[in-house]
């Protein structure tokens, strides 16, 4: 296992990171707008660790991945990794900083070309970046790769579709592997997947994190998922992160009232307490992301507003160490009941 992940400096820094899209009219092309996808979130990830990042479809959060690992340019803010701002690096160091950072993708059948075989795929990378001399040593790699991730090298010759979703992840897991990266995002990695096959999949993910040293931001849309896997959480919504913590004290003691409705829509086991368990529905519309209301971005549908909410925008702040919450009434938050909370 890999110790001491919140110790020293992060491998991973986010600072105010920003994405914005114009919006444009179809006469002349005029810019008449701007989406802001991602407004301005900051985190850190420790080497080894992994950070979930959760919040309905739509938040930013599938944005921020691909900010973070330039496939979207960001329009303000940093990224640091392993010290290194990402925006200022050029030719051999962007290409290296690139093959450090890689991304497993939602769907595993689209992120593979029909035309070339599982091999072909994983040893593709490996030959473009020269990471291995001979095709005999590309061949061992490859075959290397994928017992790694629990597929038979035997089955290096068979096409994608010759492999149900569950494997095909694993074979873009290998791939993305291929480069010997320190750092994965996962975007919706198993969302596609039966829930049996989720399981596994995590639990490879772990294996491979504490056997290969890697670091992961883990995107997903619900927290039961990431419950199981990721040592912090942040909660996204309207492109702001609202809420940060260890996984242990997010779940235990939610400070957000956008954070307790997510886990009051989680399931729980035990039929018992699912049946006596009060859900929280969120009622009104979710804000335009063109037109972004003053205040607290959660107000027009957030039970506990009050006009202080609609006026003032809340900072993120830290309530309790490592407990980051953007709430003007967190501390309410933390102090009502929780038997709606799953434990």
């Amino acid at each position: 296992m890999i110790q001491n992940r919140s110790e020293g400096a992060p491998l991973l820094r986010v600072q105010d990171l920003q994405v914005q899209f114009p919006i444009r009219s179809s006469f002349l092309r005029k810019e008449i707008g701007r989406v802001r996808a991602v407004n301005g979130i900051s985190f850190d990830i420790a080497q080894g660790q992994i950070m979930g990042l959760v919040g309905e479809s739509g938040c930013g959060k599938t944005t921020a991945g691909r900010a973070v690992l330039g496939l979207t340019p960001p329009t303000g803010g940093r990224v640091l990794f392993d010290g290194a701002d990402a925006s200022q690096l050029r030719g051999e160091g962007q290409g290296d900083l690139r093959r450090q950072m890689q991304l497993v993708y939602q769907d595993p059948y689209a992120s593979l070309n029909p035309r070339l075989t599982v091999g072909q795929a994983i040893a593709e990378p490996i030959r473009f970046h020269r990471l291995r001399a001979s095709p005999a040593e590309i061949r061992d790699r490859r075959d290397e790769l994928m017992g790694l991730v629990g597929l038979n090298p035997e089955f290096a010759s068979r096409y994608p579709h010759e492999f149900s979703g569950g494997q095909r992840q694993r074979i873009g897991i290998a791939r993305a592997l291929a480069v010997e990266p320190r750092f994965l995002v996962c975007d919706e990695a198993v969302s596609a997947l039966d829930v049996s096959v989720q399981a596994q999949i995590i639990n490879l993910l772990q294996d491979l994190r504490d056997r290969l040293g890697l670091t992961y931001l883990f995107i997903a849309h619900g927290l039961a998922v990431v419950k199981h896997i990721s040592d912090r959480v942040a909660i996204m919504y309207m492109g702001r992160i609202v809420e940060s913590a260890a996984t242990d004290a997010l779940y235990a003691h939610p400070r957000h009232p956008y954070t307790r409705a997510l886990l009051s829509a989680a399931p729980i086991p035990d039929p018992d307490l699912e049946r006596d368990r009060r859900r929280i529905v969120l009622k009104g519309d979710l804000p335009s992301p063109l037109s972004t209301p003053s205040g607290c971005p959660f107000a027009s549908r957030c039970p506990m507003a009050v006009a202080h909410c609609r006026e003032t925008e809340p900072p993120l702040q830290e309530k309790v160490p490592g407990h980051m919450v953007a709430c003007w009434r967190a501390d309410e938050v933390a102090h009502e009941m929780r038997a709606d909370i799953p434990g």
